[in-house]
């Protein structure tokens, strides 16, 4: 199968295996372990802040964001479609006590007048705004790249508003390749990023969450609390590591694979891409389709393509480091024959 699903099926190469088995490690809860802490230092290097923590996950680090800027009874500014809202089973409500303010979004970007105007003032009727929530690349847009200067505009309105601003990165290096730029020109505007080793990088697991170092000393503490204190966590970090340090620029790749790919679903294909394609998602629309999205997804397994239903009427295409130039040319030729 050409495993299109999502860019967390990627398998370790054999030196992320190699790097594993010779990790030198230690006890993380004791700060021991030299190899995760050399990735946290590096991490919060290389996207401009002060600290970083290694989490098992990317849903894990969003928690940990979520409980380390709230208290109980504040809410969040997101959008409708946000990761947090939609994909990691109600945690914010569940662990840290907030409520999801989800507001209408163009590919990932809330209008600036509405987000501003969600920004609860001091009234005893209202919970408090405790954090605006960014997501970049969006993932229910198509992995579209929230613009330079929309984060700008958050920013200079969370500061105003005193409200910290958390971005969920799982795919932040996409997005940084995408517009041709140091990841650092997106994070200098949110205090807090979170990032995942384990989608187009290629890393077997986890993610890294930055920010101040006060900031993650309280998240350390969060981590523990969820069940995320980690003892020779070094065999995990290696891999993330080496992905960071060898992963990134190839990245475009997988975004150029993905625009190939896009073309020709739409050349040989009743379904419609109809989103600009930023980096390697595909959201296939099936609405007028002579087959249904759930058809589509069997006729393309009986093909050797292995996709996901991602909306009722929707297909995902995600490319990522394990599918070549070929496959994606063996994907078109296969598209040829499903009319």
């Amino acid at each position: 199968m050409i495993d299109l699903r999502s860019d967390t099926v990627t398998k370790p190469s054999q030196l992320m295996r190699d790097v594993m088995a010779k990790a030198d490690v230690g006890d993380d809860v004791y700060g021991e372990d030299p190899t995760v802490n050399e990735l946290e230092a590096y991490a919060a290097k290389l996207v401009g802040k002060e600290a970083a923590l290694f989490v098992t996950s990317g849903t894990q680090g969003n928690q940990i964001a979520v409980l380390s800027h709230t208290h109980l009874g504040q809410e969040v500014i997101m959008d409708e479609d946000a990761h947090v809202f939609i994909y990691e089973g109600g945690a914010i409500s569940a662990f840290a006590s907030v409520q999801s303010r989800t507001l209408p979004h163009i590919n990932g970007e809330i209008p600036l007048k509405t987000l501003e105007e969600a920004i609860r003032p001091d009234d005893v009727h209202f919970p408090e705004t405790g954090l605006i929530w960014l997501e970049n690349t969006h993932n229910r847009s198509g992995g579209t790249v929230l613009t330079i200067d929309y984060l700008k505009h958050v920013a200079e309105i969370a500061t105003h508003h005193n409200v910290p601003v958390h971005m969920d990165g799982a795919r932040l290096f996409n997005a940084a390749v995408a517009i041709k730029e140091d990841v650092t020109t997106i994070t200098q505007h949110v205090d807090t990023v979170q990032f995942c080793l384990s989608k187009g990088l290629g890393a077997p697991v986890g993610s890294i969450l930055a920010g101040s170092k006060q900031f993650i000393a309280n998240a350390r503490k969060k981590r523990k609390m969820l069940g995320g204190g980690l003892r020779q966590a070094g065999v995990l970090a290696a891999p993330g590591l080496l992905a960071l340090k060898s992963n990134i620029k190839r990245l475009e790749d997988d975004h150029e694979h993905a625009r190939m790919l896009a073309a020709a679903i739409n050349r040989y294909t009743d379904m419609v891409v109809t989103h600009d394609i930023h980096t390697n998602i595909i959201i296939a629309d099936t609405a007028h389709s002579a087959k249904t999205a759930k058809e589509w997804v069997s006729l393309l397994a009986e093909k050797g393509i292995s996709v996901i239903q991602y909306k009722p009427e929707a297909l995902r295409f995600t490319t990522h480091l394990n599918i070549s130039t070929k496959n994606i040319n063996d994907v078109i030729n296969l598209l040829k024959t499903c009319s």
